[in-house]
């Protein structure tokens, strides 16, 4: 048996422990990576750490303390009361909100966890608030973010286009753009349904203290309408994050934590309290496993299975296979990195004028990126972490299955729409 198939069986059994036997995945995948590693790759212990993602660390560490913080102080039930305002009290249009919000972000220029980090934890305090589903609410949140990932200006989009041009292919970036965008507006939809999104109050919401048709009450707004100095330096904080972000290109992990030690410094009281609300079993879960893909990376599995599918003698098939690959293998690694690799494995077969190769990337970009809803990418972990107020082992199986969902019928779909008429 090839070192290749043997990493993905271990896999699989890392997969099946930490289902049957309740124990944290990410420790799991850090042993696995040890033995995996060390026993069959022949890797040292530095080549194995070179797969631990130490910028997902400090993003999820740094966003998850900054909005803890936030909540401590009630900052973030103020901004919640500010976002009912802005829609007139109508819950329902808040989800679509914040599908918009994040959208915008990425279409000029932020990142998709950027864009994540900034909006999801609103979003999800919105979520608890008024007993929205937080899988509707994340779900937004990162479809969102995809949706308006490809604009001709954004991030992914550019990276996307630049290894079209560099391999000389033909390409079409309005098209790119609105593939994921439609794609991901119309899972969306599917999701706002599904999750009782028509079932949220499309009428202003009852005025703090009073009762609601559920019999709950409100809580009253004395308290939370106030701006006190706390919140107004949590909330120039934020503001902060989104300038640095978008603006200087800063990552968000360094500066939300940055940020959230400057709020210490003056109420180490909250400081305090929020150092304890960090997700540290969500954090063990993220790193853990990514870094195992990386030891895969690394001993060149995913790119022995991108070959294999491409030396398959009917490019239909081939094409398909590898929409499949770029959904598995991104739902727990790099999504550039996953088009960054495929795109060129195509490459082969486009040239053969067989497969138009404008729908082909497209289903790929879509494919491989559709699946961040994960809870081991980047997007699916900051969701998870940032969710107060709810089951977090529940909600981890939630967006594992959501995730599994998106990874088994959006390839397809994609594939009949884009790729089998030949578009390109």
């Amino acid at each position: 048996m090839s070192d290749e198939l043997i990493s993905i069986l271990v896999l699989v059994v890392v997969f099946v422990i930490a289902t049957t036997r309740s124990i944290n995945m990410g420790a799991l995948s850090f042993a696995a990576a040890f033995g995996v590693g060390e026993l069959v790759a022949d890797f040292s212990a530095d080549h194995i750490f070179a797969g631990f993602p130490g910028d997902l660390f400090v993003v999820l560490v740094g966003v998850t303390y900054l909005f803890a913080l936030a909540r401590a102080n009630g900052t973030t039930d103020w901004l919640v009361h500010a976002s009912i305002r802005l829609v007139g009290g109508r819950v329902a249009l808040i989800p679509w909100v914040m599908f918009a919000v994040s959208g915008t972000l990425t279409a000029i220029g932020a990142v998709s966890p950027a864009a994540v980090a900034i909006v999801a934890p609103l979003a999800l305090s919105f979520a608890a608030r008024y007993r929205i589903s937080p899988l509707l609410m994340g779900a937004m949140v990162m479809h969102g973010s995809q949706g308006g990932g490809f604009s001709p200006i954004s991030i992914y989009g550019s990276i996307v286009n630049g290894i079209v041009d560099r391999e000389k292919l033909p390409g079409n970036e309005i098209t790119l753009f609105l593939a994921s965008l439609v794609v991901n507006l119309i899972i969306a939809a599917v999701v706002f349904v599904v999750c009782g999104g028509l079932k949220l109050p499309r009428t202003a919401v009852a005025a703090a203290g009073e009762e609601r048709e559920d019999g709950a009450r409100e809580a009253p707004a004395d308290a939370e309408d106030r701006l006190t100095p706390a919140r107004i330096a949590t909330l120039a904080a934020l503001v902060a994050l989104v300038v640095a972000v978008l603006a200087f290109d800063l990552d968000a992990g360094l500066t939300s934590i940055t940020l959230a030690v400057a709020l210490s410094v003056f109420w180490p009281d909250h400081g305090k309290k929020a150092v304890n609300e960090v997700t540290w079993p969500t954090v063990l879960l993220i790193c853990g496993v990514l870094t195992y893909v990386g030891v895969l990376d690394e001993m060149g599995t995913i790119t022995y299975a991108g070959k294999a599918v491409s030396d398959i003698g009917v490019p239909l098939l081939a094409a398909l296979l590898l929409c499949y690959i770029g959904a598995i293998v991104s739902a727990f690694a790099s999504s550039v990195g996953i088009m960054g690799a495929l795109i060129p494995l195509a490459v082969p077969f486009l040239a053969q004028g067989d497969i138009g190769a404008v729908g082909m990337i497209a289903a790929l970009a879509v494919s491989a990126t559709v699946v961040d809803v994960s809870p081991f990418s980047t997007n699916g972990a900051l969701v998870l972490a940032n969710a107060p107020d709810v089951d977090r082992d529940r909600f981890f199986r939630q967006l594992m299955v959501y995730g599994g969902i998106m990874v088994v019928a959006v390839p397809p779909v994609v594939w009949l729409a884009m790729v089998v008429p030949g578009l390109g």
